[in-house]
């Protein structure tokens, strides 16, 4: 069974894309400063795409992000701990990560959506492996048995 199928069991599901969603409200309040604003700003634009937009969006991309990250976290179990793992290999986690969403983006028709990833794409991956423990734990909370 993969990290997907696990992770994303129908008991569980409804759930994690919560978590998900928390957890990034949870990194942007950490963020300051003039950066911290835009992205905070850019977030509140693709939340006003259509409600519920940022739950749809990890719903569509979470499978993918964990078919993804499966290989770091089997490499995790067999050294005994998937998440200080998935943590120490925070800069693959984000590139495995970050490779899903510039191919959805390349595929999307809302410009909004595009114009505002392109604009933060170059500190993307900062803001990602800031954010692999807060995820490594989530996944963590679903995987266990």
């Amino acid at each position: 069974m993969g990290l997907s199928d696990q992770v994303l069991s129908p008991n569980n599901k409804a759930m994690v894309i919560d978590d998900c969603c928390k957890m990034i409200d949870q990194q942007l309040s950490t963020k300051s400063g003039i950066s911290g604003i835009a992205l905070k700003t850019a977030f509140s634009a693709l939340k006003g795409v259509k409600p519920g937009y940022i739950p749809y969006i990890v719903e569509q991309l979470l499978p993918q992000f964990l078919t993804a990250l499966d290989p770091l976290w089997s490499e995790g179990i067999e050294k005994g701990d998937p998440v200080a793992h998935l943590i120490a290999s925070r800069s693959d986690t984000a590139d495995a990560m970050l490779g899903i969403t510039d191919a959805r983006v390349k595929q999307t028709k809302r410009q909004i959506v595009k114009g505002t990833y392109e604009k933060f794409r170059g500190t993307a991956k900062k803001h990602v492996e800031e954010a692999v423990p807060d995820l490594a734990k989530i996944i963590e909370k679903y995987t266990k048995v």
